[in-house]
Parts: structure tokens; C-alpha cells; sequence
């Protein structure tokens, strides 16, 4: 049977992080799972199975001998393997669907519009073969709409025993059902303040909200609202983005592993970071004109003297050139150090992005120089065939003692030769 109407389907990976760590520890298949924060400082990860165990946001050094008694495993964050995963996740998705827009690292929407035979199995073929390449379980909400995918992707996961991890609500039935019994607090895009006020007018259900007027909604509330509603109730507002928009702004900044109190350990980190976030701007073919770089201390301990301070470069010209960049951000550290304070957290951040060939100031204003940009292509596919940071600025060093800590983090096995999973024969 072809599907002619639109038709969207969510595909949303189950406890993302601890998944990943799962792939390569098949002997934690039945061990609950947490991941921590930079510095492992809080959870902000967990398997299903540890979630009566510790709540999320919990501090780590807080609940750290809880949780060894109760048997959960911790692991420091490692982006590295999560993103290579998520990029294999949804190449795989977008190998199988008509089209694909990647929503965050862990969930995809695509577009079923026209995908011939039942909806439920074309789903079930999904997870099924991402679970085989990837080792990553994912559910799957099939619907009308965008907002309804993924009331229906929330819907397979909350009754999985009885839906097997696929939900299709292209049915009016179906539909009809799960807006019944769905809480309007886990509708999508509906937080606790717009759950509040929203139950003050008697809407307390999903299918309350979709037959709520649309216009009084937005008189109310906001146009957002709005749509929501229109979408529970079957109206399509929300487009598949097909290409992600270029950032407005990037920002690349971490806490440190320890306190640091000399300037040239601050001048190496606003050096990483400025490399990190160049890459980024690169990556979607922008240019910077102004960078804003800040330096702060620790700012919750009642015995530490706070500081904290910003400096915003301008660059002579739009440039992605990461030279130009991290000699101007670096320099901006000298009038922000002051000596004397336990430094915890430096940021970069990149602003006023523009894409080649848009205006410049004036006729005469400089711009970059086409040899810098040779440089730069060659600098990135050097590091995109050996790995990140391979060629690098001298002024990045490859083992910073300020790190942040992560004293908990599992191998890179699919980022780096020398850690690869290694399988021994019995």
C-alpha cells in the first residue's frame, strides 16, 4: 500500500549515552548505567534500569558510594565515541528513508511520505537493522504530523512491552487513544510554566489540547502553542528541515580539572578552544568577525574570591584562518588575567558569523587572503584522515595538565587505531 498523505516518522534512541557505552561492554547488559558531566560532576545520563536508583543532575561525589552499593556503573562523558555513533545511527536512517533531518545527536525525523507496505514493519525494519550494525536500541513514532511522531515515539517507549518499540498513530483510532491518556506536560514543547497555565484553563490532556481553538491559543499564549495544537489534531504546521541552518553564534568552553592561577595554562585553553569552535565555523563554511573570550573562578564556593571578566576582539576581516583567531583571543587573555584568583572556566565564543562573499564593512574594508583559506582546507583534511588535532597550533598542547577530569571514561573504539576493541579467541 503506498502512502500518499505526508507522514513523518521520530527515530529516537534509548538512553543514548549509556547505550554506547553498552556496544562495547556487552557484559553491562543487564548492569544499570550512568554518564556524568564535564569534570564528572553530575548525571546527566541513565539506562533505564538506573533510573530508581539516582535522579538526573545528581551530584556525582554526592551519590558515588550509593551508587557502588546499588550496583550501577558510572562512566565520564565521552563525546568522541557518542558523536561517531550518532553519525553512524543516522547514516543508516538516512540510507533507509526518503528523507532525513537530524534533530539533536540522538533522534531523527524523516519523511515516510510515499514508502509503500505497512508503516509498523517499514518501522520495525529500522530498529532492527540499526540494532544489528550499530548495536543501538531506538524507537520509533510514525504520524501525520512532527508533533505527533513524537507523542508516538514517546508512546512506544513508555508501553514497549506492548508496542515493541514502534508506534504508529496514522491510524484516527490510535490517534485518538494515546491523546486520551497522554498528559499534556509530555506533549512536545510544553514545560511546566505552559503545563500550569494550560491546566488552568481545563486543559489537562493532550486530546484537550488539540481541541482547544487555535486562535485563543495564540491570543493567549504565542503562535508556538498554537501549532501545537494544530499538529495534535492532525494539521501539519512543521516542515522536515532538510539543511541545518548555519549557526548564529559558537561557543566552545569547559571547567577545568583543577583550579588554575597562572596565565599561560588559561592562554593554552583559550588556544584549544578557539581551535575547537574554528573547526565548527569551518564546518558550516562560515566566517567570524568578532570573538568574545571570558575567564571566570569558581563561582558557588563561599571560600574562594570571585572574579569573572569578558574582553570582545574585533578581527580585522571575516576569517575562519584559526592563526588570526587564536593570537586575537589569546592576546585578550592578557587584559582579563589577574593574578591572585583560582581560575575554574574559560569560554570562547564566536560572533558576528557571516558566509563568504556576503558584504563587508566598506569598499576598501580587507579581507582574507585565499592562501589562508588553502591552509585552512589542508589543515582540516589532514586531521579529518588522522584524527582531530593531529596538526595543530603550537600553542595547543596534546596532554594539558588542566583538562578537565575524566578519570571514568571508557576506550574511544571507534576514534582511535590504538583503541580499538580488542576480541580474544577461548
Amino acid at each position: 500500500m503506498l502512502t500518499h498523505e505526508r507522514t513523518f516518522a521520530l527515530i529516537d534512541c534509548n538512553s543514548f549515552y549509556a547505550s554506547c557505552e553498552r556496544v562495547f561492554r556487552p557484559d553491562l547488559a543487564r548492569t544499570p548505567i550512568v554518564v556524568l558531566s564535564n569534570n564528572d560532576g553530575c548525571v546527566i545520563a541513565r539506562s533505564y534500569d538506573a533510573k530508581p536508583f539516582v535522579k538526573m543532575g545528581a551530584p556525582y561525589y554526592q551519590i558515588k558510594d550509593d551508587l557502588r552499593r546499588a550496583g550501577v556503573v558510572a562512566f565520564s562523558s565521552n563525546y568522541a565515541l557518542y558523536g561517531d555513533i550518532s553519525e553512524r545511527v543516522m547514516t543508516i536512517i538516512e540510507s533507509m528513508v526518503p528523507a532525513l533531518e537530524v534533530y539533536s545527536i540522538d533522534e531523527s525525523f524523516a519523511d515516510l511520505t510515499g514508502v509503500p507496505g505497512d508503516l509498523n514493519q517499514f518501522g520495525r525494519d529500522i530498529r532492527a537493522r540499526l540494532f544489528k550494525c550499530t548495536g543501538i536500541p531506538v524507537g520509533v513514532g510514525i504520524a501525520r504530523t512532527k508533533t505527533l511522531a513524537k507523542l508516538a515515539n514517546h508512546t512506544a517507549k513508555r508501553l514497549s512491552h506492548i508496542t515493541g518499540g514502534v508506534v504508529d498513530l496514522s491510524d484516527p483510532f490510535k490517534r485518538d487513544w494515546t491523546l486520551r491518556n497522554t498528559d499534556v506536560g509530555e506533549v512536545w514543547g510544553v514545560g511546566k510554566r505552559m503545563r500550569a497555565h494550560l491546566e488552568g484553563m481545563g486543559i489537562k490532556t493532550a486530546m484537550d489540547l488539540a481541541r482547544a481553538d487555535p486562535w485563543t491559543l495564540r491570543k493567549n499564549f504565542s503562535v508556538v502553542i498554537e501549532k501545537t495544537a494544530r499538529e495534535l489534531a492532525g494539521t501539519a504546521c512543521l516542515e522536515l528541515e532538510d539543511i541545518t541552518p548555519p549557526k548564529q553564534e559558537i561557543c566552545c568552553s569547559r571547567m577545568f580539572g583543577a583550579r588554575v592561577t597562572d596565565i599561560e595554562p588559561i592562554k593554552e585553553a583559550v588556544a584549544t578552544y578557539t581551535q575547537r569552535a574554528a573547526e565548527k565555523l569551518r564546518a558550516q563554511n562560515s566566517l567570524c568577525k568578532k570573538i568574545r573570550v571570558s575567564i571566570r573562578t569558581g563561582m558557588f564556593n563561599p571560600e574562594e574570591v570571585k572574579y569573572a571578566n569578558a574582553a570582545l576582539v574585533e578581527l580585522p576581516y571575516p576569517t575562519n584562518d584559526v592563526r588570526l583567531m587564536t593570537k586575537a583571543a589569546t592576546e585578550a587573555v592578557n587584559r582579563l588575567f589577574r593574578p591572585g584568583f583560582k581560575y575554574s572556566k574559560a569560554e570562547v565564543l564566536l560572533m558576528d558569523l557571516r558566509q563568504p562573499g556576503e558584504f563587508t564593512d566598506d569598499l576598501f574594508a580587507h579581507s582574507q587572503p585565499s592562501d589562508a583559506g588553502k591552509v585552512m582546507q589542508v589543515l582540516d583534511e589532514i586531521n579529518g584522515r588522522w584524527g582531530r588535532g593531529t596538526l595543530r597550533s603550537a600553542s595547543v598542547p596534546s596532554a594539558p595538565e588542566w583538562a578537565m577530569r575524566r578519570d571514568l571514561m571508557s576506550s574511544s573504539y571507534t576514534t582511535r587505531l590504538d583503541q580499538l576493541w580488542t576480541v580474544k579467541a577461548t
